[in-house]
């Protein structure tokens, strides 16, 4: 008999994927499904930087590269930080890694073991929980709540860290709800971790490009005063298509690098040449697809927002970030999940159930409006009927 390691019947899963199998599944059938389930831009990667991995592919980079990723790409990274957030960063300390997961994965596992809390935002990417629970630390949710917008409260958050904490999570522009939480939150929290100088963040800002309605992203790495126990994740998939690409990037205090190092030389060796090669011209050349692309996506937005609220039972507050709605299933009469699958099998819209985010998550469904808007419109319409015909009992 195989004896596998007990972690692994703790470890969970982006239900993201299996919808997007599902999906795919009834369309080989000959059903027309809507996917507004997975969190992938459905434009292509802008044609410069395509181009620019052909080029390095012929240009012979072919073998493998540092660990940590290749001087140039890192020195871009660099830059980009400065651009975007006025935030001096060593090359030094940034990493490019194959995605941004790869990051959440080595924070995880540096600070997780039994016996100890690791806080995360819930709802949140269902990523977090899953790693802390295969480590045997003990996931504590920070609950993001409607009521604020889905931005995370300091308040709340500080005062669940307790002598046990070790790491903190936090991820604005968010995925699931689309929050994008304010400076005066954030502010609050960096003072009040003053108290808890052992706990290491983890920031996730793989969204930090996409806001709306006047909303600003701001950066952890601008406190000076928890940049020598600040983990900064972000990375080219949402920003520039570049989901398959996979090409994420991170910056860790001096304390913190040789350990994720030893990591990537252990798991992947190093993000492949050309990937690399690309990543710099996306972060190097013309931003002027960022914010087309941004555009679109806030048009898509208000689509999709004034569609939910005129559904049956449902209402949606608009989101300030990333290019997803969130919306309050909870008068339907449905159970979040129930209402996903059967929107899915019955009326053919892809869509996620809440409760895969996290357990403060019933009574909300996940709908990524990162899909053409005529599709978008073709969607609503079958959820409006399907919520006006479909007993609601059923669930």
């Amino acid at each position: 008999m195989l004896h596998v390691v007990p972690a692994f019947d703790r470890i969970g899963e982006e239900n993201a994927f299996a919808v997007l199998a599902r999906a795919n599944a009834l369309a080989s059938e000959g059903r027309d499904i809507i996917n507004l389930g997975i969190g992938q831009p459905d434009m292509p990667t802008p044609a410069h930087i395509v181009e620019a991995g052909i080029k390095a592919l012929r240009d012979g980079h072919h073998g493998y590269t540092p660990a940590v990723g290749i001087p140039p790409l890192r020195e871009a990274v660099a830059e980009d930080i400065w651009r975007r957030h006025q935030v001096t960063v060593l090359p030094d300390s940034v990493m490019i890694v194959p995605g941004g997961k790869v990051t959440m994965f080595m924070a995880i596992l540096m600070f997780g073991e039994p016996g100890v809390e690791i806080l995360y935002p819930d709802p949140g990417f269902p990523i977090y929980r899953s790693m802390i629970e295969f480590t045997g630390a003990t996931p504590v949710p920070v609950p993001i709540r409607e009521e604020n917008g889905f931005a995370f409260s300091a308040e709340e958050t500080l005062a669940l860290i307790t002598p046990k904490t070790r790491l903190l999570i936090v991820n604005s522009p968010a995925n699931p709800t689309g929050g994008v939480t304010p400076k005066a939150e954030i502010d609050t929290l960096v003072a009040g971790l003053a108290g808890h100088p052992d706990v290491c963040v983890m920031s996730d800002e793989i969204y930090g490009t996409m806001t709306y309605d006047g909303e600003q992203h701001h950066s952890l790495l601008k406190y000076d005063e928890i940049r020598d126990r600040l983990i900064y994740l972000d990375g080219a998939s949402k920003t520039y298509a570049m989901t398959g690409w996979r090409l994420g990037w991170s910056v860790w205090p001096k304390k913190l690098y040789e350990a994720a190092r030893k990591l990537a030389v252990n798991a992947h060796s190093c993000v492949n040449a050309s990937t690399q090669w690309a990543g710099i011209a996306a972060l190097n050349g013309p931003q002027d697809c960022v914010a087309e692309m941004v555009a679109e996506f806030d048009r898509r937005r208000k689509i999709v927002v004034d569609g939910l609220n005129a559904l049956p039972n449902v209402s949606c507050i608009s989101p300030k970030g990333a290019f997803y709605a969130f919306p309050n299933v909870s008068k339907t009469g449905w159970k979040a999940k129930k209402l996903a699958s059967a929107l899915l099998e019955e009326a053919g819209v892809a869509v996620i159930g809440g409760p895969d985010f996290g357990v403060c998550a019933e009574g909300y469904i996940r709908l990524s409006y990162a899909n053409s808007a005529e599709n978008i419109r073709k969607a609503l319409a079958r959820m409006n009927d399907f919520l006006a015909n479909t007993r609601a009992d059923r669930a």
